[in-house]
């Protein structure tokens, strides 16, 4: 489908790619992952620009009559509606519906006719309305102009767009950055089902182990392809450095026993051939290397220097909002103590951001109380702080800012580092960070205070993974309190040991976990969620009786299905064998080269079960919904 044919590609002095190398065949969903600041999103920008301008000397191809999709920009603020602006994403039919409405020669209307049949284009509209839904419009969403939604909201649009369109190979960078945790359950599994070629470059742990075939590493400046998750990456990954580990042991040893016969017999005439020999060989030894890691800055919560009894905050019966005409949360009563871990969870839109700011006195109360002790400090960290910092300033300076008059410039730079900027860094003018470095840096200054209570409101948009695995070690070692909201899974569930659930005016514990959750709005109508009434129910159908065709037809889809689970089963329990393996230590070069192979023909058979046990499903869920609808 996309081949990737020795890229070398720098962006000034600095090189990205070097011989770069890969191939992506048809169907695959592969997650593109890599260190910040490595090349991902350049790698998928070069990939649209060779496609859309190809060269005869172009290092990347794509399959010829292939069509390509991705996410240019958000939805211009205009006044199309939303589902109108999604069903033009389909250019092709977008077209043809245009100009059948102008077309003349009959035989020409016959063949715009016939295209638009053969395209599915007259259910596109409640194709692209299931889309948008899934991301988190509301039906009455639908019909509104794209002028009356945020950024975020267009952007969402964007993704639900180039999601309808079904491009042939269909690039995503960071799609999940612009979705709550719902729109982002329910993007993971459309990939999972999507029928084409995806690459997703993600820093999002558990998409990129619940949706993706395979996973392309860019490190090094090169490019390497593993069947599986991330987390089969990673485990892969460590097998072959353990082994270049114990090869390069060997050739030490190696290189230390000719050098010393050299060394005690190169004088003696007797044995000077034979040295001369062992210099040659010594010379046409090619050095094994390993491969340099890049070291995460972890991060670091000062702990506050005081102690508090709880509770140490608490709303009662509190309203929230943005005035008497915008009542967002009603009726609300919770209770922080010092050890407390919570995830906030609730569909966009429903005052998770309301509720934390107003906790954090960021928004006065409409009603009711906020009981607070005097002492009690807040940090708070929002993606809206990115804009705060104050541009053409240095680092250093927004350092200097928090630290009390007469710190030495000395003391000030040790702030600095301890936040994670080398002495080249903290020179640098804030609009030239990147993403996660003004993370890290709102991060540091939030802490320098020392407090009682973290407040962090979607941390990790802008941190690879190795940073969100810093972090989830920072918090966890943090001893005060922490309110979280994400749409990371992986951190939240690596954080987080209650979950708030806000929903419908209302916040309040849940009594569930994260799983718990993720399975309940799977299920939900996302209408539901967002306030929708609920469509009465359906009166019971006598069941049609079945044809003995029709049994039969079922039987064969339930043998498929149960057939493909079983080789599911095997390949995955082939798989758990070959890592523990593995994971025990590292086995001679020949075996470890035989496991991985046999690893690899595993995957790809249990992808290929997982494919044919998920179509054979569908057909008998459709089946049975047809039965029982007849």
């Amino acid at each position: 489908m996309l081949t990737i044919s020795n890229l070398d590609f720098q962006i000034e002095a600095r090189p990205l790619f070097e011989s770069a190398t890969a191939q992506i065949s048809a169907g695959w969903k592969v997650g593109l992952v890599g260190r910040n600041g490595t090349g991902k999103s350049t790698l998928l920008r070069l990939i649209r620009e060779d496609v859309e301008n190809p060269r005869a000397d172009s290092a990347i191809r794509l399959n010829s009559g292939a069509r390509l999709g991705w996410v240019a920009q958000e939805v211009a603020a205009t006044d199309d509606t939303i589902l109108d602006v999604v069903l033009a994403a389909d250019t092709e039919r977008h077209a043809l519906m245009l100009e059948s409405e102008t077309a003349t020669d009959p035989d020409r209307i016959g063949e715009i006719h016939e295209r638009l049949l053969d395209i599915d284009a007259w259910t596109a509209e409640s194709r692209a309305a299931e889309v948008l839904n899934g991301l988190g419009f509301t039906t009455e969403d639908l019909g509104r102009a794209t002028k009356e939604f945020s950024g975020g909201w267009r952007m969402r649009a964007a993704i639900a767009g180039v999601l309808f369109s079904q491009p042939d190979f269909l690039l995503l960078d960071e799609p999940t950055n612009y979705l709550d945790l719902e729109g982002a359950a329910w993007l993971e599994s459309y990939i999972k089902k999507y029928p084409y070629t995806v690459l997703i470059v993600s820093h999002d742990r558990e998409l990129l182990n619940r949706c993706v075939t395979h996973t392309m590493a860019l490190e090094h400046r090169k490019l390497s392809i593993t069947p599986g998750g991330y987390d089969d990456w990673l485990k892969l990954r460590a097998a072959k450095l353990a082994q270049l580990e114990s090869q390069k042991a060997k050739q030490d040893k190696d290189r230390q026993h000719l050098q010393a016969f050299v060394d005690r017999f190169r004088a003696k005439a007797s044995k000077a051939r034979q040295a001369q020999s062992r210099i040659k060989m010594l010379e046409k030894m090619q050095d094994i290397s390993i491969p340099v890691e890049d070291r995460t800055t972890p991060f670091h919560f000062a702990p506050p220097k005081d102690k508090l009894a709880p509770p140490m905050l608490e709303l009662r019966n509190a309203t929230l909002g943005y005035g008497e005409d915008a009542v967002i949360l009603d009726k609300v009563n919770l209770r922080l103590d010092p050890d407390d871990r919570i995830a906030i969870v609730g569909a966009n839109g429903q005052g998770k951001t309301t509720l934390v700011k107003s906790i954090g006195e960021r928004l006065s109360l409409l009603g009711g109380e906020r009981v607070v002790p005097k002492a009690v400090r807040i940090g708070y960290f929002s993606q809206d702080q990115l804009d705060e910092l104050s541009e053409g300033d240095s680092v250093l300076l927004h350092v200097q800012r928090i630290m009390p008059p007469g710190t030495t410039p000395a003391k000030v730079r040790a702030a600095a580092a301890a936040m994670g900027f080398s002495h080249e860094k903290v020179e640098t003018n804030v609009e030239k960070l990147s993403g996660g470095e003004k993370v890290r840096l709102l991060l540091g200054l939030m802490s320098s205070a020392a407090p009682h209570i973290l407040i962090l409101d979607e941390p990790t948009s802008h941190l690879d993974i190795d940073s969100r695995e810093a972090l989830i070690y920072a918090l966890n070692e943090f001893p005060g309190a922490v309110l979280l909201i994400t749409h990371d899974v992986y951190l939240a569930e690596a954080t987080a040991d209650r979950l708030w659930l806000v929903n419908n005016g209302r916040a309040a514990p849940y009594d569930g976990d994260l799983a718990d959750y993720r399975a309940l709005v799977m299920k939900a109508d996302r209408d539901d969620t967002k306030g929708a009434k609920a469509a009465k129910p359906a009166k019971s159908a006598t069941p049609k009786e079945i044809s003995p065709e029709e049994k039969k037809r079922l039987s064969a889809l339930k043998k498929t299905a149960r057939d493909a689970e079983e080789r599911l089963d095997k390949a995955n329990t082939a798989i758990a064998k070959i890592d523990a393996k593995l994971a025990n230590g590292t086995p001679p070069a020949d075996e470890l080269e035989k496991l991985l192979k046999d690893r690899a023909r595993h995957a790809e058979t249990a992808e290929a079960a997982e494919i044919e046990w998920m179509e054979a499903a569908e057909a008998l869920e459709t089946a049975n919904a047809s039965s029982a609808a007849s």
